[in-house]
């Protein structure tokens, strides 16, 4: 019966082949124009659009296996021999196609005569109300009637709010009594690991409208989902997922890194599988284009990667780690997924990169903690606030766990409702800040369009057209006519006008009657291939049926076409000159400008950028053509184009190809050939977030107006300078700087004069306190800066002295104190003093115990605030608190 991972893929997927139907290879992890999830997390969820009619299928039949990510059940990764956060999920697909007599009697085929699994340890549920299902499995498969279970709405029907919806069937395997929990009740549904459920049929035939009323689909679909690692544990015999061929290799080569040897020790166990199963989805979510962020897919990714790398601390890895194990991962799922072993070393640098980051800030954090800790203590006090909590875990990234779990071995517990508070209110600010994301293109306009309505799009070969007015619509609000000065909403029979997507900007221009004229202002793509052209009547009225004369602007779509195909010789030029990771990320293609985001973990140098400048303007001066081919997805694939990240593709596909240098899947519109360009410049080049960097470039008589402002520019610097020529105002710059060098060094001389003038006047009249001088500096002054240095040179000169400044600026009060390592074993906490000080002004304070600052709002109680600290600082050296 034993049968590998790899071998259990493609037997699923050449059977459903064999029915007709069309394999697809795994999207992306990142959901493409789907804002309602952060990952795919199931089979079906990047075949949505197909599922809810917003657009066509490229067959009717689909079959994938599909990578996934989910975390709800985080906390049970490791602790049980299913749960898992990455996995791959093994589906075939009918989009009102086929429905349950097939679904389930090829499930049943596959099953017992593909995969050999024996009869009579099969089971199956279905929803206790679908007679349908029953008679199938019972009459057309043959099943025993005391082998189908039937179960209720909450386990056998699949549904979420409204929307289509539906009764599931599900396979179970008997893994044998010894496996079971040995209880009277045990059988399928219970949570033991005798019965595992691997394969659900979903039977999606109703729409649930707002009411709760299920209403019959006229092309119901079917929607299924068998977990890969999940079969081939019970193909392999083995116990849990951790022991399949895939995987078990990852468990073995974390266990030589750590030293552990798996199964003799409960407690390491956990951690290794939870760094087994985490290292897999960090890899694949890196390969995919995610990088660790403190948001969305990005905050998922490096809560995987701090997870793994603190079960690493529990099994005493306090280096970086994780990037050891890529390779291994690598190896296992190299033949389905060969896109890896391209991005491996860009992986491993990712992974390094954020793990040492973590390792830096988790020792930030320990001390933090451990003085909080030793503050309660001090003051008696057993209860760590939850804003302390919270700071240790947005700050310092330090999961709530180990918070707690160190702070009770010092007796401490955590404010978890005040966590818990402070975590749902930065939810909430996430999802406000999502929801003013969701609103885009067509959506934000409130109208209905009809099915059949469509629009031809003939922009890629002609600028002009004639086309006849559809619909017309205002204020969400379908009209007949609209007058000048009215803003609408125009849907063409045909259109030249290119349509905002895939990164490009909408073209512009006019549509004209015999009795009016309209300015196009926007060009958004809506449902079932409508094009809406928004558009301002500038003359006289329009209206529906007339012809129009459709003009694009052809100055405006030429810079745009220049820009465009310069962004593809851009992507391919960096992917060359920094290597295959350095994929697209997102990227704007106006008529102004090109901006191109991508994968990349550090600054450009300058002579990398004018290696990708010297390369993308040589293909320039080639003159090359840029073809424009359409064919199928399929053969677009196995011709190497490259596909965009943000990109939507149907089964017919646009392929760029510029010779030899750069071929990818776009629909946008591009030049002829890359002569046409003239010239590429690279303005500017940033990080726009952790592992992202962005290029934004300028093309044709933008590069031109470029260079004539910087020669503007240029001489006006020679004039300020005075140079003779240009070649001396690198000489003139260097004196300049060496001049005001040395006036710094003089000004911070000065500087150290007036403090050290100053301290000796401060020793004066210094309070001594047991072996310490107590050094008060009442001032007012703006310059915090100066006070600053002033407290530095007071602990660089003297280790038995302490220093507290009260600042008067306006109607403002700063406390600042400072004090030397001595001190502070002596029981000096800065921290604590300046926060009891600046209570007697109404205000707050912390910080270190060897250094803190405070401040308030109020002027009034200076001298009070003084004796408090005095009377503190007595306390604590010569009380011994």
């Amino acid at each position: 019966m034993y049968m590998s991972t790899d071998e259990i893929r493609e037997k699923f997927l050449q059977f459903f082949e064999s029915k007709g139907h069309l394999r697809l290879p795994s999207f992306s992890l990142i959901p493409r124009n789907d804002k309602s999830l952060l990952l795919i997390n199931a089979g079906m969820a990047p075949l949505k659009p197909y599922f809810l009619g917003i657009e066509e299928p490229p067959r009717r039949r689909i079959t994938t296996c599909q990578k996934c990510i989910r975390t709800p059940d985080i906390d049970r990764v490791g602790k049980t021999a299913r749960h898992a956060t990455f996995f791959e999920m093994l589906g075939n697909f009918s989009f009102g196609d086929y429905f349950k007599k097939e679904a389930i009697t090829w499930a049943w085929e596959f099953v017992t005569e593909v995969l050999k699994l024996p009869k009579e340890r099969l089971w199956v549920t279905i929803y206790e109300e679908d007679e349908e299902a029953f008679e199938i499995w019972h009459k057309e498969v043959g099943l025993e009637e005391d082998r189908i279970k039937r179960m209720g709405k909450e386990h056998n029907f699949w549904e979420i709010g409204t929307g289509p919806c539906g009764p599931c069937s599900e396979i179970y395997f008997d893994r044998g009594e010894d496996k079971g929990c040995g209880k009277p009740t045990c059988g399928i549904g219970c949570d033991c690991d005798r019965y595992v459920e691997f394969w659900n049929l979903v039977f999606t035939q109703f729409d649930k409208d707002e009411n709760g009323i299920y209403h019959r689909l006229k092309n119901p679909n079917i929607d299924t989902g068998m977990g890969l690692e999940r079969i081939a544990a019970i193909m392999q015999g083995v116990d849990s997922l951790f022991d399949i061929d895939i995987v078990k290799p990852i468990c073995d080569k974390i266990c030589e890194i750590t030293g552990y040897e798996y199964g003799k020790d409960s407690e390491k166990d956990v951690s290794i599988r939870v760094i087994t199963d985490h290292i897999r989805g960090t890899v694949f979510m890196i390969g995919d284009g995610i990088l660790p962020s403190n948001e969305g897919r990005g905050y998922v990714l490096r809560r995987l990667i701090r997870r793994a790398a603190r079960h690493g601390r529990m099994l005493g890895r306090k280096e970086a780690f994780l990037h050891l194990i890529v390779d291994t991962v690598i190896e296992s799922y190299k033949n389905p997924y060969p896109e890896l072993v391209q991005k491996g070393e860009y992986i491993k640098r990712v992974l390094y990169n954020e793990e040492s980051r973590f390792n830096q800030t988790i020792d930030v954090g320990l001390e933090l903690l451990e003085n909080e800790i030793d503050s309660l203590k001090k003051n008696k006090e057993n209860v760590l606030k939850g804003e302390i909590a919270f700071k240790l875990y947005d700050t310092y990234g330090f999961p709530l766990d180990l918070t707690k779990e160190i702070a009770a071995e010092k007796g401490i517990i955590v404010d978890q409702e005040g966590f818990d508070k402070l975590m749902q209110q930065q939810k909430e600010r996430a999802r406000m800040a999502q929801k003013e994301l969701e609103n885009i293109g067509w959506k934000d306009i409130n109208i209905t369009i009809e099915d059949e309505i469509e629009t031809v799009f003939v922009g890629y070969e002609t600028l002009e057209t004639e086309s006849r007015i559809l619909k017309m619509f205002s204020n969400d609000e379908e009209v007949a006519y609209a007058k000048e000065g009215d803003i609408c909403y125009i849907i063409l029979d045909k259109t030249p006008f290119y349509a905002e997507s895939g990164g490009q900007v909408a073209d512009k221009g006019v549509l004209e009657t015999k009795s009016g004229v309209a300015e196009v202002l926007d060009v958004k793509k809506g449902p079932k291939g409508t094009i809406l052209h928004k558009a301002k009547i500038t003359q006289g009225e329009i209206a529906v049926d007339e012809i129009v004369a459709a003009k694009v602007d052809k100055d405006l779509r030429l810079a745009t076409m220049k820009n465009h195909t310069a962004t593809h010789l851009l992507h391919s030029s960096l992917r060359k000159v920094l290597g295959e990771h350095a994929t697209q990320s997102g990227s704007l293609v106006e008529p102004e400008r090109l901006r191109f985001d991508f994968a990349h973990y550090e600054a450009l140098s300058e002579e990398q950028i004018a290696e990708i400048e010297k390369m993308v303007n040589g293909i320039i001066q080639q003159a090359i053509p840029v073809e424009k081919i359409e064919t199928d997805l399929d053969s677009a694939i196995k011709m190497g184009a490259t596909a965009l990240f943000d990109e939507k593709y149907s089964n017919i596909v646009r392929v760029i190809k510029i010779g030899d240098f750069s071929m990818e899947l776009c629909g946008g519109t591009h030049v002829d050939n890359t002569g046409q360009i003239g010239m590429f410049k690279i303005i500017s080049e940033s990080s726009i977030a952790a592992g992202v960097r962005r290029i934004e470039a300028i093309t044709g008589n933008k590069v031109y107006e470029f260079m004539v402002n910087n020669q503007k520019i240029l001489k006006e610097i020679k004039s300020k300078l005075k140079a003779a020529n240009d070649s001396e105002i690198i000489a003139k710059i260097d004196q300049l700087e060496s001049k005001v060098g040395d006036l710094e060094k003089e000004l911070e001389r000065y500087k150290l004069l007036l403090i050290d003038n100053e301290l000796e006047l401060l020793y004066k009249s210094a309070l001594q306190v047991g072996e310490f001088k107590l050094i008060i500096n009442r001032k007012d002054t703006q310059d915090t800066d100066y006070i600053k240095l002033l407290t530095d040179r007071v602990r660089e000169k003297d280790s038995k002295a302490i220093v507290l400044n009260v600042i008067k600026q306006d109607n403002k009060a700063i406390v600042l104190m400072a004090c030397s390592k001595e001190a502070v074993k002596k029981g000096i906490d800065c921290g604590r003093i300046v926060r009891e000080v600046c209570s007697v002004l109404g205000g707050k304070g912390g910080g270190r115990p060897d250094f803190a600052q405070g401040g308030s709002n109020n002027v009034e109680n200076l001298e009070s605030a003084v004796q408090k600290a005095v009377e503190l600082v007595k306390s604590a050296i010569e009380g011994g608190v």
